[in-house]
């Protein structure tokens, strides 16, 4: 078997008849009393040969001698993020909380020239204070998590550090080094600063203290879809890292769009603080897509990144620096029909999609469904799993396949196939299973050219499959009724083809359509081709059909 006792290191042997007596008889009223013996392996284990191991243990032990010794040491900054050049107080505090003979020889903190001397005893109990201000100097990193430095690739990230690649979490660029003599031994203890505050209902709390960039900006919506070459307003949001902002604003935008106006000044007196600004995006007159990007010039550096906080009560408060993208998309998309019901399932952002391409969609509340209040719908859409988790289906499928027979669209996005809350979908046989299909690139092959939903309003063809995101779809039908149609065949290299994920079929004078392509995935990336079909479902059978009026609330 594997040796994972200290035999199977060099020097180990001596370390081992140390610890292994203490572990057998260890002194849980007053672990002080095993300092003596603790810090004699620390000494042997500062001097193994064996690198690794070496590191991995010496934080080891003098994390069991900072807690036998009872120490306390902690540095807290007076504000929870600062930007370079910013200055902060930092407020440090010891604490020997043991018998223990312990003394502060002195402390370094970042950013300070030279250390602190103090050569202080530390007496048992009594809390020491010791503030320093330091400015936050331009050669530290910003703080964001090390692996989104750089871009990534598909399915990689980009390390060139090889000592960051695998830490958990990024170190901190800003730290304090307490250099102590425990019973005449000299051992020193690293420790991050932190931001300490409280709330009345949730008493003292701590955060990660953050470098920020002075300034962060960010377009308030991701993927900006343009219907027609109309021009549209976009809301900018500048968010000061530091008091007394000033500069000016412009954005990076593709060649054939313009961006109205050229620039506009800033001017924000609190850190925190934001301001918003409007531009004029104006669309070229053909199909296009790319990124824009706020470019904010304060000083004379321009910086391009957002900040993004992740809040959650059960992980540590933390910060990503992403450069600030937002993707514009101008289609050439035609479409009959305007009025859209939408039943919502376990959520997706189809009816936001949808409303930037010019469609009025409105949300159908199900447990008020009738017949009479659906028949000016051009066309009704479930929102995904939305047949396992609207239990008001099962008494309303009714009044939608009637809607259907008086020639209505029906859209079904994917349901999964177990825990559904009726059997029967469809008006005709139809049999969901697992089949999906993982791979975005998979080649989808057109099995019904001459369909009308590849052809009206806007032809498809196997390019408008490009440029689609995380997967092609999941949750297929395997087997259905002869009068359902399916347009597609595709399948993940290695597997037997999947003709499930789009199928059409006449219903009395309307279309029963059930697909389990991942719409609701392509949407918010702004993908063309997944629009231009969509567009053709909601539009089949609608040829003559003019815009009509919103019809519910």
């Amino acid at each position: 078997g594997i040796d994972t006792s200290w035999n199977r290191i060099a020097g180990g042997d001596q370390i081992a008849n140390i610890l292994m007596p203490l572990e057998q008889s260890f002194n849980f009223q007053e672990p002080s009393s095993h300092l003596p013996q603790l810090l004699e392996a620390y000494k042997y284990i500062r001097q193994l040969e064996d690198t690794h191991w070496r590191d991995v243990k010496t934080k080891e032990i003098k994390a069991i001698i900072s807690a036998c010794a009872g120490l306390y040491l902690e540095a807290s900054a007076n504000s929870p993020t600062a930007s370079k050049k910013e200055q902060i107080d930092v407020t440090l505090e010891v604490i020997n909380r043991s018998d223990a003979s312990i003394s502060l020889i002195s402390y370094n903190l970042t950013s300070l020239e030279q250390g602190v001397e103090k050569n202080m005893v530390l007496r048992p109990n009594e809390k020491l204070n010791f503030k320093e201000a330091i400015t936050i100097t331009n050669d530290l990193n910003y703080t964001t998590p090390y692996w989104l430095n750089k871009r990534q690739s598909l399915g990689m990230y980009n390390v060139d550090d090889q000592e960051l690649r695998g830490l958990p979490e990024t170190p901190r660029a800003v730290n304090v080094e307490f250099n102590l003599l425990i019973n005449d031994t000299p051992i020193t203890f690293k420790k991050p600063v932190v931001y300490r505050y409280s709330k009345p209902d949730e008493g003292e709390l701590y955060r990660p203290f953050e470098i920020t960039p002075a300034v962060t900006a960010s377009i308030s919506n991701k993927v900006i879809i343009f219907e027609n070459d109309q021009p549209k307003d976009i809301e900018v949001l500048v968010k000061a890292g530091r008091d007394k902002i000033e500069g000016f604003v412009k954005m990076a935008y593709p060649n054939d769009w313009s961006v109205y106006p050229n620039q506009q000044k800033i001017n924000i007196k609190t850190k925190n603080e934001i301001q918003k600004l409007v531009f004029t995006v104006i669309p070229p007159k053909d199909q296009s897509e790319g990124y824009m990007t706020p470019m904010v010039n304060v000083d004379g550096e321009f910086f391009t990144d957002e900040l993004v906080e992740i809040n959650y009560d059960h992980i540590p408060f933390q910060t990503v620096l992403l450069p600030s993208l937002s993707k514009v998309v101008r289609l050439n998309i035609k479409k009959q029909g305007a009025n859209i019901g939408y039943i919502k399932g376990a959520g997706d952002a189809i009816p936001e999609s949808l409303r930037q391409i010019g469609y009025t969609v409105t949300i159908i509340d199900p447990n008020s469904i009738s017949s009479s209040n659906l028949s000016e719908f051009d066309a009704i859409i479930t929102g995904i799993r939305a047949y396992n988790v609207v239990d008001d289906l099962k008494f309303k499928q009714k009044f939608l396949l009637d809607y259907v027979s008086n020639g209505g669209n029906l859209i079904i996005q994917y349901n999964t196939s177990r825990g559904l809350i009726m059997d029967e979908l469809a008006p005709y046989d139809l049999n969901l299973s697992r089949d999906r299909v993982t791979d975005e690139n998979a080649e989808v092959r057109i099995l019904d050219r001459d369909h009308p939903v590849l052809n009206h309003p806007n032809k498809i063809t196997e390019q408008d499959f490009e440029g689609w995101v995380q997967e092609r779809g999941l949750y297929f039908p395997d087997s259905w009724a002869s009068e359902f149609t399916p347009l597609f065949s595709i399948n993940d290299p290695g597997e037997s083809p999947k003709e499930g994920s789009l199928l059409v079929a006449k219903y009395g004078k309307g279309n029963y359509i059930y697909t389990g392509l991942s719409f609701f995935r392509e949407f918010p990336a702004g993908v063309p081709g997944a629009y231009k079909l969509f567009a053709n479902l909601l539009s089949l059978g609608k040829e003559q059909l003019q815009p009509t009026t919103k019809i519910m609330d």
